[in-house]
């Protein structure tokens, strides 16, 4: 069944770290052809690259801000031109910018996390489209969170809307999409130990998290990609579509 893998073409955005990189990692060693999004980690992003060429799999590396509108569609166009073509899409690129609260949102905090997480989602996937077009077809993965369920924790209001519309997103984008070939699909992480929680959590609010997870103990980015193998191999997933699945050590059982 994975052999499929080799030669596919993938476009990972926000794979220089963390979970992206996690995966983009495992489908390279796969054999599929990958191309590693980033957006300021130029270092990491090659540094993945490289490991995935060691692995004797194939890399390139694509920059741009996704939450850009016309980068978004460059990324895709200059990912696509790269692999020769396009496969796979997975749609991981998203951050919280910060924990604020109600009170203190602003019409630039607003923005960004919408823009990020929101905007980037819709426009480089409607950019994909012409390029799974060309390939007779396509497959959509989707990265939202627990949060999209849970309503995240203090300060992550914005942040745990906009997975939820990723979420939402997805069920639709499968409807609309099935007609062309395309199979839409998400992963939702729990409370994962990247440094996405270095940079937003502190140590009480970890602890905190763990004393919900029925396993004791918050996931790694390597835990995650499984999911991700899975809705991606048409041969065990191919009648999967508008689903998403839970990687959370059983922190929430919907």
């Amino acid at each position: 069944m994975l052999d499929e893998w080799k030669g596919k073409r993938v476009l990972i955005t926000g794979a220089s770290r963390g979970i992206g990189a996690a995966v983009a990692r495992q489908l390279g060693a796969l054999g599929a052809r990958v191309a590693v999004h980033y957006h300021a980690s130029a270092d990491k992003a090659e540094a993945v690259a490289e490991d995935i060429r060691a692995a004797g799999g194939e890399a390139v590396v694509v920059k741009g801000d996704v939450s850009r509108s016309e980068e978004a569609r460059r990324v895709v166009d200059e990912a696509a031109e790269q692999l020769g073509g396009l496969d796979l899409l997975i749609n991981n690129a998203g951050d919280m910018l910060g924990r604020v609260a109600l009170a203190e949102i602003d019409d630039e905090h607003y923005d960004r996390v919408m823009d990020l997480n929101v905007r980037s989602v819709v426009m480089v996937s409607r950019a994909a489209l012409p390029h799974f077009k060309r390939s007779g077809g396509g497959n959509i993965i989707h990265t939202t969170s627990i949060a999209a369920r849970n309503g995240g924790g203090p300060g992550a209001g914005l942040y745990a809307s906009a997975k939820g519309f990723v979420s939402t997103m997805t069920r639709n984008m499968a409807k609309e999409l099935q007609g062309e070939g395309i199979r839409v699909n998400a992963v939702a992480p729990g409370t994962i130990a990247t440094d996405f929680h270095v940079r937003h959590s502190s140590d009480d609010q970890l602890a905190a998290a763990r004393t919900t997870i029925p396993m004791g103990r918050l996931g790694t980015s390597e835990e995650c990609v499984g999911a991700y193998v899975f809705l991606g191999t048409d041969s065990m997933s191919g009648y999967v579509t508008g689903q998403i699945i839970e990687v959370n050590g059983g922190q929430l059982m919907p």
